[in-house]
């Protein structure tokens, strides 16, 4: 898969998420199946506006030539990405979420894939 896609897959995927975390919290924590409080609400929001974050790194970077840069792009949202799928499987695992959260997993196992894979050797010079 080449960066750029991957970039705006990325990309699009956060402009899904990171509206309706900033916007309605409640709203998404009470369809993945779990508690919604101060705490929660929070915590939503700041991940809201981490998507946002994302988001605007994915889009405007998208035709980054290879370089130091780009390189270093790659490297932040492979771990990014990998930390967040430790994390939701975790909480998928202990029941913190309904079935929709395998979703979630999915997603953040397709991204950690897919930027690792952007990491070797080979591909990162193309």
């Amino acid at each position: 898969m080449k960066f750029k896609t991957v970039m705006i897959i990325k990309a699009i995927v956060c402009l899904g998420f990171g509206p309706l975390l900033l916007l309605v919290p409640e709203w998404l924590l009470n369809t993945l199946g779990t508690s919604y409080g101060p705490g929660a609400a929070l915590t939503a929001r700041e991940y809201g506006a981490a998507l946002v974050g994302n988001l605007l790194l994915t889009w405007l970077a998208r035709n980054a030539e290879v370089s130091v840069a780009r390189t270093a792009i790659i490297w932040n949202l492979f771990i990014y990405d990998g930390i967040a799928l430790v994390a939701t499987l975790i909480i998928q695992l202990s029941g913190g979420l309904n079935v929709l959260g395998w979703g979630i997993v999915a997603v953040y196992l397709f991204f950690t894939l897919a930027f690792g894979y952007l990491l070797l050797p080979k591909v990162r010079t193309a």
